[in-house]
């Protein structure tokens, strides 16, 4: 079946892969190898032992992309195996569909409800929809969807019937596990590392800030230990900034400097994972330098973009 939808669509798998860049170039080489898509990003993270890939196109291509990645995912990454810092419940733990321009969230929403359904079948993987596509009320968080991540799931699938998933079978893929697809707007993906090693903090600070302890609103947040070999131990406070127009990047680094000074430290340096949108990018620039009244036509190249 082809699925059809107008417009643009941005795709952007996690992978629980970060320390073999062979995985991920061999991931990012079956997107790219997709007619009518575009690869526009990869990272790796070591510590989180994860990979964040972007792409975009139409959604034709873009799910035939995106079957391609769980395809090569599936053969590639063994959970059994797998051991990192970010919650997971899969080799490729989740794939969001967001609109881009003109493109309606609704239409995302169909989009990864359908493909959900076809990766289910096509792969025998358990399939949860999350976000603006899930079915069920308590699923639309996707830490509501992880809780107690690939372990726990692999326990209680199958025994419990408030973890059936969505689409697939009752129990978890061989080598994969399961994964979360879903539907939402653009979000920014950005972890600030602290002058310190001390994680007691960083997990204070990220209880303080995500909006599910009454935070800052559209900010989910947990604390992590950076441990790779060769390089210095750093707290970090790593973040999903869901709703950037309510609470953008500046705000998000203002306040963790404030708790980490009030502590007798520092920021040493953030870290932007992917891509984000220009307006934000462009948000941080005017806060930086004070700017009043400042808007996106400022920036000459969108303003020459826009005439065009």
């Amino acid at each position: 079946m082809i699925i059809r939808v107008p417009g643009l669509i941005e795709c952007v798998p996690n992978f629980s892969e970060g320390r073999r860049p062979e995985v991920i170039d061999e991931i990012c080489h079956a997107v790219s190898q997709i007619d009518g898509v575009t690869l526009l990003d990869s990272s790796r993270d070591a510590t989180h032992n994860r990979s964040v890939v972007t792409f975009a196109g139409n959604a034709e291509p873009v799910v035939r992309a995106a079957t391609a990645a769980v395809g090569r995912a599936l053969e590639l990454i063994d959970m059994t195996q797998h051991v990192g810092a970010h919650p997971r419940i899969g080799a490729v733990d989740v794939i969001p569909f967001v609109p881009i321009g003109g493109t309606r969230l609704e239409e995302c929403v169909d989009l990864a409800r359908r493909f959900g359904e076809q990766i289910a079948q096509r792969f025998e993987l358990p399939v949860y929809l999350y976000g603006e596509a899930a079915l069920r009320p308590e699923r639309k968080r996707l830490a509501d969807v992880r809780r107690g991540q690939y372990e726990a799931l692999r326990e209680e699938l199958g025994t419990n019937p408030d973890r059936d998933p969505d689409y697939g079978p009752s129990h978890l893929h061989p080598r994969g596990g399961a994964v979360a697809v879903g539907a939402r707007k653009p979000l920014i993906a950005f972890n600030v590392n602290l002058a310190t090693d001390d994680l007691a903090l960083a997990k204070k600070i990220a209880h303080s800030i995500r909006e599910s302890s009454g935070g800052l609103p559209g900010i989910q947040a947990m604390g992590v230990l950076l441990e790779n070999p060769g390089m210095q131990r750093l707290a970090q406070v790593s973040m999903n900034l869901v709703d950037w127009e309510r609470t953008g990047i500046a705000r998000v680094v203002r306040e963790i400097r404030r708790m980490a000074l009030e502590a007798g430290t520092d920021i040493d340096h953030c870290e932007l994972i992917g891509l984000a949108p220009t307006a934000a990018l462009l948000e941080v620039a005017a806060d930086a330098l004070n700017l009043r009244d400042f808007t996106p036509d400022q920036a000459l190249e969108l303003r020459l973009a826009k005439d065009r």
